[in-house]
């Protein structure tokens, strides 16, 4: 449950960032990208408690994944 809170802090942050970039569905972008990680508590990634890796979707209007089969949104 904490990998999917992790996912959900980060689409929320990316659903933001893109928001106040005029940035539409189609848009790409990086979860290292500091401008999308301030909306983040401490203005850095979460991290899964299993190990697992975040990565962004491939666009805006995808949902960021882990690695670790299960965690998903």
């Amino acid at each position: 449950n904490i990998c999917i809170s992790n996912l959900k802090q980060v689409d929320g942050a990316v659903q933001q960032w893109a928001l106040e970039n005029s940035k539409v569905g189609t848009d790409t972008y990086s979860l290292t990208d500091t401008a999308i990680l301030k909306f983040l508590r401490s203005s850095m990634l979460p991290e899964c408690p299993l190990g697992g890796k975040y990565a962004p979707a491939a666009n805006v209007a995808g949902a960021p994944t882990c690695s670790i089969p299960g965690h998903t949104l």
